[in-house]
């Protein structure tokens, strides 16, 4: 095998999309919305041949607590890596060529949240590799997906919770309209203000508006971000932020009013909706809190990023993956300072 700098879009994505997991945040297109923030991109191609086994996107963070090159739900190791020892033969050859990258950078560390679904196999081969479990989530590693394919809207309809049908009903009845952007880039402005008055809300870091502008603009170049807005009475109620790849639609950014009227859920059943028109075999609602093994959305730990849209979420019906947990790979002292710090983040946020 042999590990290089991957120069070809095109046989990048290519290669993503034919996976049985195709995560957006691994695409060529996410390399470009972090250049634009500074962060220049690190991909890496797996080659046997002309045959590409795995792919890698990796981007370098300069945060106080550490330095370090951050792996956004990768690598992404497909046939011949995929299953045995393939992933540990595959991620061996590219995580020589990762942490030369990461010391070329001056990382203490390599940060890697694989798009892996949790199995003892995963967690023997990151072990054999030295890695650690890391303090703290990269991404969200609980995900709601409902499937899409072989279905129709009634039968999903049926399958959502009942609360959830009644509200979708309520928002209808009271008027809510609910428009796709034929320009995102010009009326991200709309998402931004509602995005603001709920980080405000609930307290939390959000990304900025300039990591949003970016994403945005990169994506609507090749027409895979979808901006939706709910109105009431001309008064904007919900907006939310939604990426297309590789037949699935993820619900990736979301914004809202306090109101008594159930904007978001008709959104969301829109966005549902427009993706199964498009032929879409997946709709990918994002995290949600840790569940039972009954799959329970309630009650969920309070203190955990998602457990506000927990209940929301489930609602739709659909089904929980659960991913592999970051992990971190040392490459210096100094990345025990930075986890003996994050550890006692973990503790004092409870999660």
């Amino acid at each position: 095998m042999t590990i290089t700098n991957a120069t070809n879009k095109q046989e990048w994505d290519d290669f993503l999309t034919r996976q049985q997991y195709c995560p957006f945040l691994q695409s060529w297109t996410m390399g470009e919305v972090y250049r634009r923030i500074g962060q220049e991109p690190v991909r890496l191609i797996v080659k046997d041949g002309e045959t590409i086994h795995g792919i890698c996107f990796a981007h370098v963070v300069p945060a106080r607590r550490g330095r370090h090159l951050s792996i956004p739900y990768g690598p992404v190791l497909g046939t011949g890596t995929g299953t045995g020892t393939g992933i540990g033969t595959g991620l061996n050859e590219l995580l020589k060529s990762l942490k030369e990258v990461a010391r070329q950078h001056q990382c203490a560390f390599i940060r890697m949240s694989p798009f892996w679904p949790i199995s003892s196999e995963t967690n023997s081969v990151l072990k054999d590799v030295g890695a650690k479990s890391s303090p703290l989530h990269l991404l969200a590693e609980h995900l709601w997906l409902l499937p899409l394919e072989n279905t129709t809207e009634e039968e999903l309809m049926k399958n959502m919770r009942s609360t959830t049908r009644n509200l979708i009903r309520r928002a209808e009845k009271e008027g809510v309209t609910v428009t796709q952007s034929d320009d995102p880039v010009r009326d991200l402005p709309l998402f931004l203000k509602l995005h603001d008055e709920t980080r405000k809300r609930h307290g939390f870091t959000a990304y900025t508006d300039a990591f949003f502008r970016s994403q945005v603009e990169e994506f609507a170049k090749t027409k895979t971000v979808i901006l939706y807005v709910a109105r009431h009475q001309g008064e904007v109620l919900a907006t939310s932020i939604h990426m297309t790849f590789g037949g699935e639609t993820s619900y990736h950014h979301g914004a809202s009013v306090i109101s008594k009227i159930p904007a978001s859920y008709l959104l969301q059943w829109t966005a549902i909706k427009d993706a199964l028109k498009r032929g879409d075999h997946v709709y990918n609602f994002w995290g949600v809190a840790p569940m039972g093994p009954d799959q329970n959305p309630s009650p969920v730990p309070s203190k955990h990023p998602f457990a506000g849209v927990t209940l929301f979420k489930t609602g739709f019906g659909g089904k929980l993956l659960e991913l592999t947990h970051c992990v971190d790979i040392p490459l210096s002292p100094r990345y025990y300072i930075t986890r003996g710090f994050e550890m006692m983040r973990k503790w004092r946020r409870g999660f």
